[in-house]
């Protein structure tokens, strides 16, 4: 199906009744070219573009639940370019140009509003480290302005400037970053790839990877076995568990980051704000409700929800940032979780066993990621090459001391 406005306009007036399934709901073949673990952002866009961009469509998305019903659909939404060291650099700024061809690209509305971002800095050292960044972002050729305090006092006059403790001496404007509509990114890529002809496989849970003489040649299913010659792990906190079927123990933990949204406010909040000092960032949802987060509840789990005493922490720098917020109420909240990496960067790499790939390790970094994740990993499974884009993204960097550290916070994981 095409949409158009002339449809949208023409079904309301008829009932609604004209619309068809978005995508079919196949039964799972005995074999195919490829197979992708993990039917998330990162899986769906795997598949759309091993499709489009290499033609290979006799592909499966196995998803033990229902399609986008992980890290995809329990993120806040955010999508940016500003990344200051060279490996990060160009990948997410090719993931921000595929954002923004990314609707006629799908013919989906992904709801990709570049509302701009706003960084904030609280000290000299910090008002360096983002002049520093800045010069990074426009000599990658992504865009940057450095602001004073005045000048963020004109985009953000809502801020609480004089905070004792951490008063606001300006921020870095990312007037390109902004925000998508994360439900629709999964269903936008999977409707894309079905049109191609891929298989989108849901209630199929991976039990099983089978090798034999150092090559994949299929998985076990909780709907029967499926043989394949090429298999994507693309499942980011589950990724640790998914690789232990094939004898491996990753260089990742998973622990929790809680997100929350508010009731439906009047517009209020035209951008997204991030408070740095404390870990803060905030942007409005196009149905009114303020969208936050913060820092991960910093021990390892698999549960979908967070505690109590993290949520306090996230609540006490939304007030101190700006308290005008105080007495909106929060109507939900939710837990994703993150496959967080040593250095706090991604990993797009083979694996020791021919034909099986690996896509994880994504911290915080995984919504803004999808398009160029799924572009990178489909060329490297069409082609068992990496993509230069994604080049430093190496599974092996860990053993070798390769280290993208774009936090420069050390090699813990919950440190990133």
């Amino acid at each position: 199906m095409h949409y158009s406005g002339l449809k949208v306009i023409t079904e309301g007036l008829f009932g609604n009744k004209g619309w068809k399934p978005v995508w079919r709901n196949p039964a799972p073949k005995a074999q195919y070219d490829a197979v992708i673990i993990g039917g998330g952002g990162h899986g769906l866009s795997t598949a759309y573009y091993l499709a489009r961009n290499h033609g290979l469509t006799n592909v499966a998305v196995l998803e033990k639940g229902y399609l986008g019903g992980g890290n995809v659909g329990r993120n806040t939404t955010i999508v940016r370019a500003n990344y200051f060291l060279p490996g990060n650099q160009e990948f997410y700024s090719h993931s921000l140009k595929l954002w923004e061809g990314l609707e006629a690209d799908l013919n989906y509305n992904v709801m990709h509003s570049q509302r701009g971002l706003i960084n904030l800095f609280h000290s000299d050292a910090q008002r360096d480290a983002f002049a520093r960044r800045g010069n990074a972002m426009i000599s990658q050729g992504d865009d940057a302005e450095l602001l004073d305090r005045e000048g963020v006092r004109r985009y953000l006059p809502y801020l609480d400037f004089e905070q004792a403790r951490f008063p606001i001496h300006g921020g870095l404007l990312h007037r390109r970053g902004g925000t998508a509509r994360h439900d629709a990114v999964a269903w936008g890529y999977a409707r894309a790839a079905d049109r191609r002809g891929v298989d989108l496989i849901q209630n199929c849970e991976v039990t099983g990877i089978d090798i034999e003489n150092g090559k994949v040649t299929g998985v076990q299913t909780t709907r029967g076995a499926i043989r394949a010659a090429k298999v994507g792990m693309i499942v980011a906190g589950r990724s640790g568990q998914v690789a232990a079927m094939a004898g491996m123990r990753l260089p990742v933990e998973s622990h929790v980051l809680q997100a929350f949204v508010t009731e439906g406010l009047k517009p209020v909040i035209d951008h997204v704000v991030s408070f740095g000092m404390g870990h803060f960032y905030i942007s409005q949802s196009d149905k009114g409700g303020l969208v936050f987060g913060g820092d991960l509840d910093f021990y390892a789990s698999y549960a979908q929800r967070g505690n109590l005493p993290m949520v306090e922490h996230v609540m006490e720098a939304g007030m101190t940032l700006m308290p005008m917020i105080g007495k909106a109420r929060v109507l939900r909240s939710w837990g994703g979780i993150m496959d967080m990496t040593p250095d706090g960067s991604p990993i797009i790499d083979r694996t020791h066993v021919e034909g099986l790939y690996l896509d994880c390790g994504w911290n915080y970094g995984g919504f803004k990621a999808v398009p160029a994740s799924g572009w990178c990993m489909a060329h490297l499974m069409a082609t068992d090459q990496s993509h230069d884009f994604a080049r430093r993204f190496r599974l092996d960097r860990f053993a070798t001391g390769d280290l993208l550290d774009e936090e420069g916070t050390g090699s813990q994981h919950n440190l990133h």
